[in-house]
């Protein structure tokens, strides 16, 4: 999956329009509907930003990794806990 396929994944997760998803990184929705459409990439600043602002990885966004990994980086042991406890259920749902 190319950069703009995932960016363009990654808002509608987020059910948000271009718009919306535009001014959470501060930058036009001509940007986003470039990087969408692959016809331009972003500066890697702002591949780092997109990737922070997110919690998905570099590598996820430019379609080196399919897993989607979430940083957790700020998040206290205990968080990080229920944060597995819910992704378990979720799979055991999902495996039902």
């Amino acid at each position: 999956m190319m950069f703009g396929e995932r960016i363009k994944e990654l808002r509608l997760n987020l059910g948000l329009n271009q718009v919306e998803f535009s001014k959470l990184l501060n930058v036009t929705k001509q940007s986003v509907s470039n990087w969408e459409n692959n016809n331009i990439l972003p500066s890697i600043d702002m591949l780092i930003n997109i990737s922070k602002k997110f919690s998905v990885s570099a590598d996820y966004l430019l379609g080196l990794s399919e897993i989607p990994t979430l940083n957790v980086q700020d998040l206290t042991t205990e968080q990080i806990t229920h944060l597995q406890l819910l992704i378990n259920d979720l799979k055991n749902t999902n495996n039902h």
